[in-house]
């Protein structure tokens, strides 16, 4: 494996003051040309994600691999488990924790506020870790937090797998608020992913969440359905998220 432990952002704290666990980086093999921070699911951790990443055939990209910290979870009934925010039953009357996604937010901002001035930024996530890629996005399209703080970094790529848009009922009337914002939701690209027999974030959440961004003005959104997927990643969709990054950011020596 050609990814090493490194302790950049590891250990920092959410504002709940639950400590974020260790980072894992699979570095490039050729030019470094991007560089896309990489979210977990609901109690996974950065490592399994950096064991995926690293076979993909994307050799200019450098990936980032935070561990979301400890908490308890209250669709788990308080269970204290890996998770970027908490989150009840995925519904829709589902309570966005606020505090929590910007918490996280700003942690994957740090990871990526080091990063070259010549290397294009991204997100990326699976499930849970697909919603706070999305919720960044619309940090850096609204120039800001859920709080008002302002979010700074240049996003230029989102994929999101498997997951849901926090927030996507008042999306559309905050971007359209801002001319700065509506420029910004129409610059970044977008990839979702989902499959068709998803039984933990079941698909309508996908297609509600692609429907949402592209109505709140997101016009570089892709969604590609997978037929009969659960809530689980395949081959020939990390192949299409290969193909799409490449293209999308412009990578060289990439299929």
């Amino acid at each position: 494996m050609s990814y090493s432990h490194q302790s950049m952002g590891s250990g920092s704290r959410s504002a709940r003051g639950y400590e974020f666990g260790r980072t894992y980086v699979v570095r490039p093999k050729g030019k470094h040309q991007a560089t896309i921070v990489w979210l977990h699911g609901l109690g996974d951790n950065g490592s399994s994600s950096s064991q995926l990443l690293e076979s993909l055939p994307l050799p200019n990209i450098k990936w980032i691999c935070p561990t979301a910290p400890s908490r308890p979870v209250s669709l788990l009934g308080g269970f204290p488990c890996t998770a970027w925010f908490d989150v009840g039953e995925i519904s829709e009357d589902l309570h966005d924790d606020i505090e929590g996604l910007d918490a996280s937010a700003a942690h994957i901002a740090n990871l990526l506020s080091t990063e070259p001035t010549d290397v294009k930024v991204g997100i990326g996530g699976f499930s849970m870790g697909a919603a706070i890629a999305l919720y960044s996005t619309t940090c850096y399209a609204l120039g800001r937090y859920g709080t008002g703080h302002p979010y700074t970094i240049n996003l230029r790529a989102t994929v999101g797998l498997s997951g849901w848009l926090p927030g996507w009922r008042s999306l559309r009337s905050k971007i359209e608020s801002s001319n700065e914002a509506a420029r910004r939701a129409a610059s970044i690209p977008v990839i979702l992913a989902h499959g068709t027999s998803d039984d933990v974030v079941p698909y309508r959440f996908g297609e509600t969440s692609a429907h949402s961004l592209a109505m709140a003005g997101f016009r570089q959104v892709m969604f590609k359905p997978h037929e009969g997927l659960g809530h689980y990643t395949v081959p020939r969709e990390m192949d299409e998220v290969v193909h799409w990054l490449a293209s999308r950011l412009g990578l060289e020596g990439s299929r």
